[in-house]
Order: C-alpha cells, then structure tokens, then sequence
C-alpha cells in the first residue's frame, strides 16, 4: 500500500514555519555582521600584532575549527552558566554562529590580505596616507574583493549549521519542523518542505550576495 502524502497540516502550520525562517534568517545576519568585523580585526591582528596577540588568535582559530559547532553552542548555553554567565537561547545561538563564522572568516579574510600586491600599501603610503588608511581604503577592498565567494560561502553554511539551535530551544526553522511533525506526525512532507525552504534561503542568500558583490566590487580585482 502506497504512501498517502498529505501537505494540508504543513500548510496549516506555515506561521510557525515563517517564524522559524525568519528568526534563522536573524540569527544568520547578526553573526554575519559581528564575525565579518571581527574576522577583518582577527585576520590584521594574525598579519601584524604583537606576537602573543597573534598567538591568541591563531590559537582560537584553531580551537574553533577544530571542535563540533554544537560543542561550542553546547558550552555556551550550558556551560558559560558554572561561570556565572547565563545567556538566552537566542542570545547563546547567536555567540554560538558568530564565534563560529569568525574563526574560518579570518582565515579568508587573512588569505585574501596576503594576496593584494605589497606595492599598493606603499603606495598608500607614498601618497601621504597612514597606516590604518592605507588597510581600510587600499587593501581591506581589493582583499574583500578577492575572497568575497569564499566569505558568502561561509555565512550560507552557518546558516545551515544553525539547525543544531534547536537543541537549546532557539525557535529556529528546525525547531518549527520538530514541533510541526510532533503535532501532525507528517514527518516525511514536514521535513521535506522544511528541506525546501532552506534550500530556497542558501539560494536566495547567494543570489542576493552575488548581485551586492558584482555592484560593491565592480573594477576591482577577484
């Protein structure tokens, strides 16, 4: 006896699906926003600080890579508290992401300074710019320029990696699908639409980051 697909309780319930999308989304976009920053200070800090600052930071790079992403949530949301620090789901989900992007965006962004031609900071600074000029107007652009597929790579995967939120509560789209297929027992259309709507962000994601790169990057070296 064949299977009997039924889409009318996953229709039903597309409130809590859209929540759980846009609270994925809003999660995505504040760890995109601090690890980006943060991943430019990492990746000049790695280049040109003092060696126990450069120490410091390959170190957490390093702890970061090589440790499970939920881990990392886990020790947040769980473990921070022994220490006194007591954050929310929300708020341990969104240090959780943006730890995470941050350790493989240095790297990116350090790989994509490293690449720029030593001669366009000396010209900088031959035409009277100073240092910090010279990174921010010079070579943080063309550097941005040169791995901007790489970064959009990363933020689409740690938006999908921020299904494990769910375990700690976040009202992600994850957490949306789990209470939908507890409710309506739909597992297969439930997950299988839920797949669908991820795929539609990555996509979309992309998209968007593409045309935002084409325009922002436009004359610059990639």
């Amino acid at each position: 006896m064949g299977y009997d697909f039924d889409f009318t309780a996953i229709a039903a319930n597309s409130g809590l699906l859209l929540h759980g999308a846009g609270l994925t989304l809003g999660l995505t976009a504040i760890a995109a926003t601090l690890g980006m920053a943060l991943s430019i200070g990492g990746a000049a800090t790695v280049l040109w600080g003092s060696p126990w600052a450069q120490r410091l930071v390959r170190l957490y790079v390093e702890a970061i890579r090589n440790t499970p992403f939920i881990v990392q949530l886990f020790f947040i949301f769980f473990g921070l508290p022994s220490l006194g620090v007591k954050l929310s789901a929300f708020e341990a989900a969104a240090v959780a992401m943006t730890i995470n992007l941050t350790a493989y965006g240095i790297e990116i962004t350090r790989a994509g300074i490293e690449a720029v031609p030593p001669g366009q900071r000396e010209a900088g600074y031959a035409v009277g710019l100073t240092p910090l000029s010279t990174f921010l107007y010079i070579i943080l652009p063309q550097a941005i320029a040169v791995v901007y597929p790489s970064l959009v790579s990363q933020i689409i995967i740690t938006m999908l990696e921020s299904a494990v939120v769910s375990q700690v509560a976040v009202t992600d789209l994850t957490h949306a699908a789990d209470l939908i297929q507890s409710r309506t027992y739909r597992a297969f259309e439930t997950y299988f639409v839920v797949t669908l709507i991820y795929l539609g962000m990555a996509l979309t994601l992309r998209a968007l980051f593409n045309r935002a790169g084409r325009r922002l990057f436009a004359g610059k070296p990639a």
